[in-house]
């Protein structure tokens, strides 16, 4: 009972966006992944973003037996990055996670990500650690990936050196790292404007094996990189005027 009083209250964002075929399956492993945490310790947050699909209906109807988690759907607002600081912004929790629904995660990694929070500020859930693999991701995905990552440690390297894998989707941070802090991430990557703009000191990665989406098909398209050129070249120049 005394290790259950000392975690922390967590708040775990999930933004979604069709995602009908995999949310229920995810929710369910997130949920037994989450019962290692006191019932009263945690809480769920999907955010829909008006899937055509019904993924919102679906997230709705778990949630009527599942105390512990909600529904936020968003009108006329599209983006996996703003979605988990609009969900954030509503959560209770004294320590902020996100993870995606598309399986890439194993949900069952949350409980060990919060244990590793108590001595850290961020803990990043990371394919390149030394216990960590890409798994089977698709070879043109491993070459993006990598792509993406190099052009980040070129314009912004202070921040791209700080974590092996600097564009995961799922971490897990203290509320004060972000508190009173404008983030303004755009398309996919929150993460980065985490280690650029918050008070992150400590950092902790976490190694997983990365699975292959469950159900469905990368939502990653051409405007979505031309977003996370924007996103580091303004980075960028904060930095460069924060030191000016």
């Amino acid at each position: 009972m005394q290790q259950e009083a000392a975690l922390p209250f967590l708040s775990v964002v999930v933004p979604t966006y069709n995602e009908a075929a995999n949310i229920g399956p995810f929710l369910q492993a997130l949920k037994a992944g989450l019962e290692s945490v006191p019932s009263r310790g945690y809480e769920v947050i999907v955010v829909d973003d008006e899937s055509p699909d019904g993924t919102g209906e679906v997230a709705t109807a778990i949630s009527i037996g599942w105390p512990n988690m909600r529904v936020v759907r968003r009108a006329g607002e599209r983006g996996l990055a703003s979605a988990v600081v609009r969900g954030w912004q509503i959560a209770s929790g004294d320590v902020l996670a996100t993870i995606n629904a598309d399986f890439q995660h194993p949900p069952s990694i949350l409980p060990d990500m919060l244990l590793k929070i108590e001595n850290a500020d961020l803990v990043v859930a990371t394919r390149y650690a030394a216990e960590g693999s890409v798994g089977r991701f698709p070879r043109h995905r491993q070459v993006l990936s990598a792509s993406a990552r190099c052009v980040g440690t070129f314009l912004v390297p202070k921040v791209f050196r700080r974590v092996t894998d600097p564009l995961s989707g799922c971490y897990m941070l203290r509320r004060r790292a972000i508190e009173d802090i404008e983030l303004r991430p755009t398309g996919f990557k929150t993460l980065i404007e985490i280690l650029a703009r918050g008070r992150v000191e400590n950092v902790v990665e976490h190694g997983y094996s990365m699975q292959k989406r469950r159900s469905g098909r990368s939502k990653m398209r051409l405007r979505h990189w031309i977003e996370y050129l924007g996103q580091l070249r303004r980075i960028r120049r904060d930095l460069q005027r924060r030191r000016a």
